[in-house]
């Protein structure tokens, strides 16, 4: 305080007796000026930090560099499928025709589409798409940006990641190829670009930052692990591009998560890397993507398992089970261990352990460093595929049953990988049921283990088509399904 200041208060009411007490505020209001200035004097450095551009250059900052190289690469993709339907059982009487007349008992043809996005991947006319964008489509079309048009095979489907390759069939035509790029290499905050064909309205871009990182829960395929975008993506999207600000692909644009199902700022691409082992596969001529396997089962760590452990924090993912004579088990693996990281690169959980090992590639070795009590051991874990031991041996079941449009196939580790299923253990498996067939109708499902057939057990494909090739006014079919195991009774 000043001397002869007692307070501040508005001018107006202030009362200034003499000469000494204005000598006094003309003290107090320099002093006041003193500390304003202080307080002003360094945002008025930050404003004198601003410059008018200098030219047109630091004007007109725009991604169209980036769009006209990529945009020829993203394509839209255009699946159908003629389906026939069959008309009322009514319109098959001899009376009701006769009276109504027309062709009621012919079957009707419908053509049922779909519309989304895809990306070249390799000047040959390989594209990379979603799975569920050409899922029952028999015919597939794409379109490029110059508005040229090419029929296309279906080279690969693979529901476990939701990635379809295709390949034009025309040969000997270039198209443009977009590079892949590093999707281990994203952070949080990268700007990206997201471009495809939103509610079939033609090729759109739209840009965002990369929001996060190894996204799981997001439910789609079995590998859980997602770039998560703010940037724009909408229906017809799916199989688009997410690039990066060089130009290559980091992600397959897949999903969004809405309530009204428009863009709301999350959205969920597939990293390149495991696109990367997909288009691999199908240009080495495979049908179906052969990944390493594992052999044991794994859960999340929680925060008692941590501290049990000695970890700082609930990371990693716990071993749980183990498979004798899997490259787990080979590798030195023991139950209780906690994985932290493969090849390097941090294992959160069991979700992103089986992105990193799915998108290790085959043959060699990967590193897993895990926690084994208060220590921390090196492991090496042999990268094979999954053996199909017992042979698979794949029957078509008789028509004349439940079990008509049902395939059977002895239940081995490869197959178990193929239907997702936790554990492989032995009997038989519904490896796959045609649409619209008794086996559908009656509630059948893919993975469905059928231990016994009324009251005869079977252990392979071949005992149980022998078991339904008998007649019967019944079936007595007892099956597992994950963990529960029930009995149901089917007419003959």
């Amino acid at each position: 305080m000043v001397p002869g200041v007692t307070g501040m208060r508005p001018a107006s009411a202030a009362v200034w007796r003499d000469a000494g007490s204005r000598a006094a505020l003309r003290v107090a209001l320099a002093a006041a000026l003193g500390v304003a200035s202080m307080v002003i004097s360094p945002l008025g450095a930050l404003a004198q930090t601003r410059e008018v551009p200098q030219g047109r250059s630091e004007i007109q900052l725009s991604f169209s560099p980036i769009v006209k190289k990529v945009a020829p690469s993203v394509v839209n993709v255009y699946g159908a499928r003629v389906e026939r339907q069959q008309q009322n059982p009514l319109f098959e009487d001899p009376f009701f025709r006769r009276f109504f007349g027309g062709d009621f008992g012919v079957p009707r043809e419908r053509v049922a589409r779909s519309l989304g996005s895809g990306v070249i991947v390799d000047p040959s006319g390989v594209i990379v798409t979603n799975h569920h964008v050409i899922e029952n489509m028999t015919e597939v079309k794409i379109a490029l940006a110059d508005k040229r048009e090419f029929e296309c095979d279906i080279v690969l489907r693979d529901p476990r990641t939701d990635l379809a390759v295709l390949r034009i069939r025309d040969k000997g035509v270039k198209l443009p190829a977009m590079e892949l790029g590093d999707s281990d290499a994203l952070e949080v905050g990268d700007l990206v670009l997201a471009i495809g064909n939103p509610f079939g309205v033609g090729q759109t871009v739209t840009q965002g930052i990369v929001s996060a990182l190894a996204r799981t829960q997001v439910g789609i395929g079995d590998y859980q692990f997602f770039i998560q975008t703010d940037a724009a993506i909408n229906p017809g999207n799916s199989g688009g591009a997410l690039v990066d600000m060089k130009g290559r692909l980091v992600g397959i644009n897949s999903a969004i998560y809405s309530r009204s199902g428009g863009s709301v700022g999350i959205g969920f691409a597939i990293p390149a890397a495991m696109t990367r082992v997909v288009v691999e596969s199908a240009r080495n001529g495979g049908k179906m993507v052969k990944r390493p396997y594992f052999g044991g089962r794994l859960q999340a760590v929680t925060a008692d398992i941590a501290e049990s452990v000695g970890l700082e924090r609930p990371t990693g993912a716990l071993v749980a089970e183990l498979r004798p004579g899997s490259p787990a088990a080979e590798a030195g693996l023991k139950r209780g261990d906690v994985i932290l990281s493969v090849d390097g690169q941090a294992v959160d959980d069991p979700d992103a352990f089986g992105y990193r090992l799915a998108t290790r590639p085959m043959g060699g070795q990967a590193t897993l460093v895990v926690q084994r009590g208060p220590r921390k051991e090196t492991l090496k874990i042999r990268l094979a595929p999954a053996p199909e031991t017992p042979a698979r041996e794949a029957v078509k079941l008789p028509q004349r049953t439940p079990f008509g449009g049902a395939t059977a196939a002895n239940l081995s580790p490869a197959v178990a990988e193929e239907l997702s299923m936790d554990v492989a253990g032995s009997g038989v498996v519904i490896s796959d049921i045609a649409d619209g067939s008794s086996a559908a109708q009656v509630g059948l499902k893919k993975g469905d283990v059928i231990l016994a057939v009324n009251g005869e057990k079977v252990a392979t494909s071949r005992e149980l088509d022998a078991a339904l090739s008998r007649r019967a006014r019944y079936w007595e079919i007892t099956i597992k399904r994950g963990e529960e195991v029930f009995t149901a009774v089917l007419g003959g």
